[in-house]
């Protein structure tokens, strides 16, 4: 049977979404652009370096056709903040991450309540700029003091009730970043749930979670 408020919910927010859509309050790239330059931001947050410069470009370039889109600022900022990976010179890396972080402390302070609403690729605008910025306040060097706040930003996708209406593959995502993080600050309980979360939902993510879950019980 159908849950009622769930349907409910959801029916609201496609209509929030085609009203401000219709109305030009709320900006969303064609999928046809979005989709390379995620597919390249994808491949940097994998490990391939090459990609991370092209991320950085597509998504930049996405940004200044709409300025106003928090979801391309967030995951322009956080491809620069990656490039300070690409570079020796520490000036380099200090000015990537600082310019970065900027972005995406930008990409927050634009969002409202009604990027709870579809932005890009069927994801709610708001998680998907919050978990953008926690994936990165996470991932940056300890001296630069963003670890609280990322791991509070993914604590609220976490808790977010629109969490459900993501993409599964945003789904596991989370799950898996949170499994991480969890590990990390031994709590190995949490960590083996959110795994558990990622195969029971058969996400994309399944075999990972599952290869992960097989370390933690060894």
């Amino acid at each position: 049977m159908c849950n009622q408020p769930t349907a409910r919910r959801s029916l609201r927010l496609a209509l929030v979404s085609a009203a401000l859509l219709g109305a030009g309050l709320l900006y969303a790239a064609p999928q046809e652009q979005f989709a390379p330059a995620f597919k390249l931001f994808s491949q940097a947050s994998g490990g391939d370096e090459a990609a991370i410069s092209q991320a950085a470009d597509s998504f930049g370039a996405l940004l200044k056709a709409e300025p106003a889109n928090p979801v391309l600022m967030a995951y322009a900022g956080a491809a620069t903040t990656m490039k300070a990976t690409t570079t020796m010179l520490p000036w380099k890396k200090m000015s990537f991450a600082e310019d970065g972080m900027a972005a995406l402390d930008k990409a927050l302070a634009l969002l409202t309540p009604a990027h709870d609403a579809v932005v890009q690729h069927n994801t709610p605008g708001s998680l998907e700029v919050r978990f953008v910025a926690a994936t990165t306040f996470l991932a940056v060097p300890g001296f630069m003091n963003r670890g609280a706040r990322g791991a509070k930003l993914l604590g609220e996708v976490l808790a977010s009730p629109l969490l459900a209406s993501a993409p599964l593959a945003f789904q596991g995502s989370v799950w898996l970043r949170a499994a991480k993080l969890a590990v990390k600050e031994q709590r190995t309980d949490d960590a083996r749930k959110y795994l558990n979360q990622v195969v029971d939902a058969n996400a994309p993510q399944a075999q990972a979670a599952r290869e992960q879950l097989k370390a933690l019980a060894s």
